[in-house]
């Protein structure tokens, strides 16, 4: 199976203590991965770190093995209610802001992610004019508007009403489809499929 993560030993450590200690999994293309934990257990942490916004005090980690990091985030999208948005953007040119910082020359309509997400009506609106529900679906235009080969979510059921809640566990379905995915929450019935856990209350 094609490898998407490795991880051996890993620690993260903010002001002399150990908010992760001896983290060790590996997950394949068309793999699930769950972390759990109570909060404060490092969920977050994790994730960033996967996502190659933080980086590991100790520990190996290899994430989309043959990637440098620019290559990296051309392969990776990362959803979590802590990511910011500009306020005075709308959502398309939010996701031409990021198809541009992914450093592509050109991109195809974007018409087609923002209806996957329910946006379609109000792509024209600065973001400042939408409901928290609404935002938190536009982070999910961003992350998957490229494609991601591996797709790390954070709480991914935060601020989404029930059709919102139906939107991400399709976005999980088709994500093991064609890549890999990993979800971090505080209540694990949310992924219905999962090839592998990381509970942090464990660590």
């Amino acid at each position: 199976m094609n490898l998407i993560a490795n991880v051996q030993g890993l620690r993260k450590t903010f002001n002399r203590s150990n908010v992760l200690n001896n983290i060790s999994f590996s997950l394949h293309l068309h793999e699930t991965l769950l972390i759990t934990g109570r909060n404060g257990s490092g969920k977050s942490t994790l994730s960033k770190i996967l996502a190659d916004l933080l980086s590991p005090t100790s520990g190996t980690m290899i994430v989309l093995p043959g990637c440098d990091s620019e290559e990296r985030r051309l392969h990776l999208g990362f959803v979590a209610p802590y990511l910011q948005l500009f306020e005075e953007f709308t959502p398309l040119e939010h996701l031409e802001l990021a198809w541009r910082l992914r450093g592509y020359s050109s991109r195809p309509s974007v018409g087609t992610i923002l209806d996957e997400v329910g946006l379609g009506a109000v792509k024209k609106k600065t973001v400042r004019t939408l409901s928290s529900g609404m935002k938190q679906r536009l982070k999910y235009a961003v992350a998957l508007d490229h494609r991601p080969r591996l797709l790390i979510l954070d709480e991914p059921m935060a601020n989404l009403d029930v059709e919102g809640v139906t939107m991400v566990h399709k976005v999980m379905s088709d994500q093991t489809s064609v890549g890999a995915l990993v979800v971090a929450t505080n209540n694990p019935e949310e992924v219905s499929k999962r090839d592998h856990q990381v509970d942090l209350n464990e660590q």
